[in-house]
């Protein structure tokens, strides 16, 4: 939500604050006794405050936020007294969004004199939830303007005031932020809210389009758009749906909004009260965090907002993406779900349950919620593709081709972006032993995304593979290298090309790169092995081939390397096969 220069200034801001007391994960103990008392919290039930201390420490080196929470909060049940602890467990319950946990605490901290923005700021938070804007103007007054308070001590304030009607204050509150490098768009979104909250469109849209001019954010589109709709301008609206479309073709985010608009379906209003536009604010920052990766402090912003506005699909969306990032996948379905089925966002959301149920190894029910969607909208391509991805990924390569076909007669007219739909189903195609019809969808997809390395990259390595078409193969793989020249499969691709091509010199040379690029895959180690053997330093070669094998290489390479490890290459044998993937 905010420039790039204002969300590094609000990430520093916020780390300073709580990294300290929320992120240590140690205390100089033993390790011996670490492990001891961790048993000790797991097992038996957290008898001592060392166990659950540093149980509660283990958790958080393992980035288990919720246990953490768990054992450090029964450890402060025995030292009630520990301020460091007492810190810790309430930023933890934060974290975790045990908001009603976190409220206690944050007011012993207070109450003890800690020097907590955050837990101030918790506090502010329930006044706002609970309608008392006059307690959290007061509480707000007393607060410094420094390090965090110095953008939401602005923002609070401001929707303090309007919750007590007072508008033109509330409006008068946002001021500092104007002087403050990088937190214009900021003001500039909040005194739009402001302003169309009172009736006051033309000075909403004014600042609206002043906050979108330092680029178009989908929340920014989604507000403005709103507006344009409700105040009966549907064609603006259409044209900043498609130009944000435009920067973001991938995206499916505004197609209910869209479909919307060709309805003539009206837009209700986004911000309907003050603690709405404290949410608002929460979710600003908690979105500027994520783009810095300070996913916990995101965290803690983004439960903030939900407690203040439950039904907040945008704030819903992040925190979930904040949870699949940690591998959550489980918890970040879970708020997926609390998504409203009449929200425009549900579509989007089910998909990604959909994902993360074939993550988590649910694949049928995956695939079968994925019919659904296909079932429920006739219209609409993505279910089908997701669909062929997890067949194409379980190896079902000829349902994968049909999941895929389906959803190109959805489209229709194929446009640039689906070159990677093209891909897909050309690999799919490839593996199901059906060469022309994969050939001429990598072709196609070459066709609408001439430069894409991986097509080039793909097509190229299987010409090779065949003895076709050899120059030009040859010149697709160098040209996909130069535009990934730190892709350690690209550049094995070229090296297993010229070797297939007798030039082992050179296949050594590229494959010597690609192995320094990725160190670990034993299909390149098995390459490299080949090209040594070719020029003639056969015991490097024998060298890769067992590193190779140390590699754990599928099983069916498995006797092909054994065997060249014993025997060598003979002069007209068969290399293993692979590089394009």
């Amino acid at each position: 939500m905010l420039g790039t220069v204002g969300a590094r200034r609000v990430a520093a801001a916020l780390l300073v604050a709580l990294l300290p007391a929320a992120c240590g994960s140690g205390d100089g103990a033993p390790a011996a006794q670490q492990a001891e008392a961790v048993q000790d919290g797991a097992d038996g039930g957290g008898r001592s405050l060392v166990g659950n201390y540093l149980a509660g420490r283990h958790a958080q080196s393992r980035r288990d936020i919720s246990a953490a929470a768990d054992f450090l909060g029964a450890a402060l049940e025995k030292d009630p007294g520990n301020r460091d602890l007492l810190h810790s467990v309430f930023l933890l319950s934060a974290i975790e969004g045990r908001i009603a946990e976190a409220l206690k605490l944050a007011r012993v901290v207070i109450e003890r004199g800690g020097d907590t923005p955050i837990a101030n700021l918790v506090l502010v938070v329930d006044d706002m939830k609970n309608g008392r804007f006059d307690a959290a103007g007061r509480r707000l007054e007393k607060t410094s303007t420094t390090g965090v308070n110095a953008f939401m001590r602005p923002l609070m304030r401001a929707w303090a005031l309007v919750g007590m009607e007072r508008v033109d204050d509330g409006l008068e509150a946002l001021r500092p932020l104007t002087g403050k490098s990088g937190y214009k768009a900021m003001y500039d979104l909040h005194a739009a809210l402001v302003n169309e909250r009172a009736g006051r469109l033309e000075a909403a849209e004014k600042h609206y389009t002043s906050a979108a001019s330092g680029g178009l954010s989908l929340r920014i589109v989604e507000l403005l758009g709103a507006l344009y709709r409700r105040t009966g301008r549907p064609r603006e609206a259409e044209a900043l749906y498609e130009k944000y479309q435009g920067a973001h073709p991938t995206s499916q985010l505004l197609e209910a909004s869209m479909a919307r608009l060709r309805a003539k379906s009206g837009a209700k209003r986004l911000i309907a009260s003050a603690a709405d536009g404290a949410a608002e604010a929460m979710f600003g920052v908690a979105s500027s965090l994520r783009t810095q990766n300070a996913r916990e402090t995101a965290l803690i912003f983004g439960h903030l907002a939900l407690y203040l506005k439950p039904d907040f699909p945008l704030t819903q969306i992040l925190m979930a993406d904040i949870l699949e990032s940690e591998n959550r996948l489980a918890n970040a379905n879970a708020i997926y779900e609390t998504i409203a089925p009449e929200s425009e966002f549900s579509w989007s959301a089910r998909l990604r349950v959909a994902g993360n149920l074939d993550r988590l190894d649910r694949h049928e029910e995956a695939m079968s919620q994925l019919r659904a969607l296909a079932d429920e909208d006739p219209a609409n391509a993505e279910p089908f593709i997701n669909l062929g991805d997890i067949l194409r990924r379980r190896e079902r390569y000829t349902e994968a081709v049909e999941a895929y076909g389906q959803s190109v007669a959805r489209i229709g007219k194929l446009e640039r972006r689906h070159w990677s739909l093209l891909y897909s189903r050309g690999i799919a195609l490839e593996r199901a032993k059906n060469w022309p019809a994969a050939e001429a969808d990598f072709l196609k997809a070459l066709e609408l995304e001439p430069n894409q390395p991986y097509v080039l990259n793909y097509l190229g390595y299987s010409w090779v593979d065949q003895g076709q078409n050899l120059d030009r193969a040859r010149r697709m793989i160098e040209a996909a290298v130069k535009l990934r020249p730190n892709d350690g499969y690209i550049v094995d691709s070229l090296g297993w090309a010229l070797y297939r091509l007798g030039d082992h010199e050179k296949a050594a040379r590229e494959l010597e790169r690609a192995v320094e690029l990725r160190p670990e895959d034993p299909i390149i180690n098995d390459h490299l092995g080949d090209a040594y053997w070719k020029v003639g330093r056969r015991a490097e070669a024998r060298f890769q081939w067992h590193r190779a094998l140390s590699l754990e290489p599928e099983p069916e390479l498995v006797a092909g390397i054994q065997a060249k490890i014993e025997r060598g290459i003979a002069e007209k044998a068969e290399a293993s096969k692979g590089g394009k993937d």
